[in-house]
């Protein structure tokens, strides 16, 4: 994590002074609770909020935790300090240390979830945008990277749109799966602390209590959660990698915005090259580094250990913050996209109608062909056009044995363009709507 692709809002849910905000909040709310309870004095619990305006040293829980190796007693003690060792004296009763560390973990990935939800609607909106634009742009669809068949520019964007919008519930369903808290006590029987407890806090904290944790929360939770975010990335250098392909100087049919006074090379003058999506294809494979560390953390030994801990002080804030970036960087290349539909167009027909060579071979199967012999009849008129720079249709055109099954009137038939975008409406009201 570092400024270069880091963006303040989810930064701000990783540093110290928050993660000790939150700490102090699950406190508080416990000792609320006990105290509702009749468990601790109704004034040992307003005191401790007294610290709700106090700004936490970081730098004396740092001092704190050398001596203490812990990290939680260390803020704990400098609490104390703050509202006073009578004051305190009940805070984090019948508590443990997973019970703070493995809530607020939760709250900030809830948090961080939110703004990743808030990125991918606004991504899907520039892609909605740009999809309407181009709805009727024809491009040429490839498979395998070769000239496939005519397909447009708007499908591009509404295939892209399909596919973060199904990324959208799935982070929905990732903020679900992690929005729990545990306040259960030590191996998570509530043997020294209310189960009303965990409940309270968990309430004013947005979450769901667990159902049953075993002092910490079970990690299958973040695994889901972890993985949701390696899918999101993959999907973005998915759009990144077309991108990528469209700006190729042998292709450009697309390109990324490129500013005045931007340099391409620090070398050759002349460059304009795709640096964003570059770049976001390798942010992509940073998120998804996530993934494998996180399915790991799931088992635990006799049920709970803090082996996790380490791995999710790391990727927690890594994952979060770089696919903030990611999708914050895509949403602008993809308003910036420039598109070039005359470029598109003559890249179509470079191989001079080489493409319609199915709307040929369903024709002369129609007309009473075998199958085996209408592929042979297209495509030794097919290879010509690849081998001698023939135009198709005036092979075909010429060859006695296609002119036999069909007319001179049938074979051009064959090369409108608009028979192969007359159900674009219909894929766009399924990806859109009505």
């Amino acid at each position: 994590m570092i400024p270069r692709y880091s963006r303040p809002e989810m930064v701000a849910i990783w540093s110290p002074e928050q993660k000790f905000r939150i700490w102090f909040e699950i406190e508080a709310h416990a000792c609320d609770a006990m105290a509702d309870l009749g468990v601790i004095p109704r004034a040992n619990a307003e005191a401790v909020w007294k610290a709700k305006d106090a700004e936490f040293d970081v730098a004396r829980i740092d001092e704190i935790e050398a001596v203490t190796k812990h990290d939680v007693i260390a803020f704990l003690t400098h609490l104390s300090e703050i509202v006073g060792a009578d004051a305190a004296r009940f805070v984090h009763q019948g508590m443990t240390s997973s019970d703070v560390l493995d809530t607020t973990f939760n709250v900030q990935l809830t948090r961080a979830a939110d703004i990743l939800i808030a990125d991918m609607e606004g991504l899907l909106a520039a892609l909605k945008r740009r999809a309407l634009e181009h709805k009727d742009t024809v491009r040429i669809g490839r498979s395998h990277g070769i000239h496939a068949e005519p397909t447009t520019m708007g499908l591009t964007f509404a295939r892209f749109y399909a596919e973060m919008d199904r990324n959208l519930r799935r982070l929905k369903t990732a903020r679900a799966e992690v929005a729990t808290g545990a306040i259960s006590g030590a191996v998570g029987t509530f043997a020294n602390i209310d189960p009303r407890v965990e409940a309270h806090v968990c309430e004013k904290l947005g979450l769901l209590p667990e159902p049953i944790s075993t002092q910490v929360i079970p990690r299958d939770r973040h695994a889901a959660f972890f993985a949701a975010l390696g899918v999101v990335a993959s999907s973005v250098e998915n759009v990144a990698t077309e991108i990528r392909h469209m700006q190729r100087t042998e292709v450009l049919e697309a390109e990324e915005f490129f500013s005045a006074g931007q340099k391409g090379s620090s070398a050759m003058p002349h460059k304009r090259n795709p640096v964003l999506t570059e770049n976001l294809t390798g942010l992509a494979r940073l998120v998804r580094s996530a993934v494998v560390p996180a399915l790991e953390n799931v088992a635990l030994w006799h049920e709970r250990d803090i082996s996790h801990s380490s791995v999710e002080r790391m990727i927690g804030p890594d994952a979060t913050v770089t696919l903030d970036f990611a999708l914050a960087r895509l949403t602008g290349v993809i308003d910036k996209l420039v598109v070039y539909p005359e470029n598109m167009l003559a890249n179509m027909n470079k191989f001079r109608g080489l493409v319609m060579s199915q709307r040929v071979l369903l024709a002369l199967t129609q007309a009473g062909v075998s199958r085996e012999d209408a592929y042979r009849l297209v495509q030794r008129n097919a290879m010509k056009v690849w081998e001698q720079g023939a135009d198709f249709q005036e092979e075909l055109l010429a060859d006695t044995d296609v002119r036999a099954a069909l007319s001179e009137a049938e074979i051009a038939e064959k090369f409108d363009l608009g028979y192969h975008t007359k159900h674009v409406d219909t894929i766009f009201a399924r990806v859109f709507g009505d």
